[in-house]
């Protein structure tokens, strides 16, 4: 998966369209990030804009914003109705796709050091960026608002984590409020009442707050106090969960709906089986669920793998298919459809255009592939038809895992072929991406040709750009050999354990991956010949022979094991 971060910056204007365009312009223009939503608030005066991307691309785009936001927004003017800061009031960093909130609240921190040097934005850092726990609440950062900042600055214990003196730039911009904080997710549960009454004693059942003590256990019994007269509270199951229990006129139903606000310690899947469980104990169903915003498709992948777990059946099938499991699974699309391209944030950043180049052959039709390579064009060539024979292969291997996994019969031994098929599909994958990869090396070395050639130094950097490329694309169908090497194991596995019925499937497994293995051989040793200094070429082509010799063995083991299972 990419690194993917998310950025809410909060501005405190919400009245002038041209102010609030222009920020975000300035946010869309340090490229890189592609904004998700602008939604202004005209009694708040108050713009949340979400965008996503890179983390390095996300952290450049919020300095851009945080600039806009100190030219365009004076606060000694500014009046809302939500507690305010600053021009730019708050800017957490939230880890969406393989970054940790560590790695947030360090990027956070250096970006609340970049605004102060380089644009005099005082900032705090709050929640994981915070430099002392009594800052990771918001609300102790921000307190007394934009108001109480010249007194603040005074204190030693209030002062901003960077900034210097009170002067005319804090007093138009305010303070920043630039934190770190996890993925939060908004989910409404969909109960079969029109009772909001009974909706709440959901949520205070579920909410990590809890609900207030009272005598003998009941909801109406008089209220529970400590030795110091504090209320008494019952906490709820769910940790870092907020819920409150509405009845909808839209949907003539009751809902519980919540906040997730640490999506690691309470995944969604389980929150919405906690909330089945609790509304059960009531006497209550749990139709269904709706998403409101975005999430990030781990959440619904590890959804997904949980069911799947739980009808013991296999986790290696396509990712399409894991999220479908997990929108059926919860009944996501119990009230209206829920399309996974407009509400996972992963699929929101797909650049139609840009992915339709870089996997310009893998989009065809087979059809359309095999025509393509017998046209009179050189690429696709050889490289590319080895890498999806080789995909085919290991396609193959994680298909007879599948069937496998469940025949019948063969319960008991689900998890082992499901932990095959996740190896195949992962294989799968890497190899569909080298068909395209394989083709743009071809066409590095064609680009060189283009290059001027006209002086010594032209014809230098063209001697020197030719062989960096061909060095690459011999690289490249390496990568293919390595890669494909994976699916001999899985394929002599299946054979000697999976479905006998499979086995000449297991087989063809295994003549595909070879072939891919040494078609691709083929493309290393031509463009290694192509080099002038052979030199950085010879490691490749003493692992691409090692390479062929070890899938040679693999691929008699797999072709014995299948014909004294098929033997006639």
């Amino acid at each position: 998966m990419a690194r993917i971060i998310e950025c809410v910056p909060n501005f405190s204007e919400g009245r002038s369209r041209e102010v609030i365009d222009s920020i975000v312009k300035s946010i869309e223009a340090s490229g890189g990030v592609k904004v998700l939503d602008v939604d202004p608030g005209e009694a708040t005066n108050r713009t949340v804009v979400t965008f996503v991307g890179d983390p390095e691309s996300v952290v450049e785009a919020a300095f851009q914003g945080a600039r806009a936001a100190k030219e365009l927004i004076d606060m000694r003017t500014h009046h809302g109705a939500h507690p305010r800061s600053g021009a730019l009031d708050v800017l957490p960093l939230v880890p969406v796709s393989e970054v940790t909130l560590g790695e947030c609240a360090e990027m956070a921190r250096a970006l609340a050091k970049r605004l102060y040097e380089e644009l005099g934005i005082p900032c705090y850092c709050y929640e994981a960026a915070a430099f002392t726990p009594g800052r990771r609440n918001l609300a102790v950062c921000r307190e007394g608002e934009y108001e109480a900042l010249e007194e603040k600055f005074k204190d030693p214990a209030k002062r901003p984590d960077f900034g210097g003196e009170y002067d005319e730039t804090v007093a138009k911009c305010g303070a920043t409020n630039v934190g770190a904080r996890n993925f939060l997710i908004a989910v409404n549960y969909n109960l079969n009442t029109t009772s909001t009454r009974r909706a709440m004693a959901v949520a205070f059942d579920v909410r990590e707050k809890g609900r207030k003590a009272r005598e003998g256990g009941s909801l109406t019994g008089k209220l529970l106090k400590d030795e110091n007269g504090k209320q008494i509270w019952i906490p709820g199951t769910l940790k870092g969960c907020k819920a409150i229990g509405w009845y909808i006129d839209e949907y003539g139903i009751a809902q519980v709906s919540m906040n997730i606000t640490d999506i690691e310690a309470v995944p969604l899947h389980v929150a919405y089986e906690e909330v089945c469980r609790a509304a059960a104990a009531r006497g209550l169903k749990v139709t269904g669920a709706e998403i409101v915003g975005l999430i990030p498709k781990k959440v619904l992948l590890d959804a997904g793998k949980f069911y799947l777990a739980r009808q013991q059946r296999s986790l290696g099938i396509s990712e399409e298919e894991i999220v479908k499991i997990a929108v059926k699974s919860m009944s996501i699309d119990d009230l209206k459809p829920f399309n996974p391209s407009e509400k996972v944030i992963e699929y929101l950043l797909e650049d139609e255009e840009t992915l339709s180049r870089k996997e310009r052959l893998v989009r065809m039709s087979v059809k359309q592939f095999a025509a393509e390579t017998a046209s009179e064009s050189a690429a696709p060539g050889g490289g590319s038809v080895s890498a999806a024979m080789a995909a085919f292969g290991a396609a193959l291997a994680t298909m007879v895992a599948n069937l496998s996994a469940h025949k019948r019969g063969w319960d008991d031994r689900w998890e082992l072929f499901s932990e095959v098929a996740v190896k195949g599909q992962a294989v799968m994958k890497e190899l569909i991406g080298l068909v395209d990869e394989d083709t743009a090396a071809f066409n590095r070395i064609m680009d060189v040709f283009s290059m001027p050639k006209g002086t010594p130094e032209e014809k230098a950097a063209r001697a020197a750009a030719l062989e960096e490329a061909t060095l690459y694309a011999a690289s490249v169908p390496l990568r293919t050999m390595e890669c494909a090497l994976k699916a001999l194991p899985l394929a002599l596995d299946m054979a000697r354990r999976g479905n006998p019925a499979s086995a000449s499937d297991a087989g063809v497994a295994a003549l595909a991956a070879v072939a891919g293995i040494k078609g691709a051989y083929l493309n290393v040793r031509i463009n290694a010949a192509g080099l002038e200094d052979k030199t950085p070429a010879q490691p490749l082509l003493e692992r691409a022979d090692a390479i062929v010799k070890e899938a040679e063995a693999l691929e008699k083991e797999v072709i014995d094991e299948v014909n004294n299972i098929i033997a006639i």
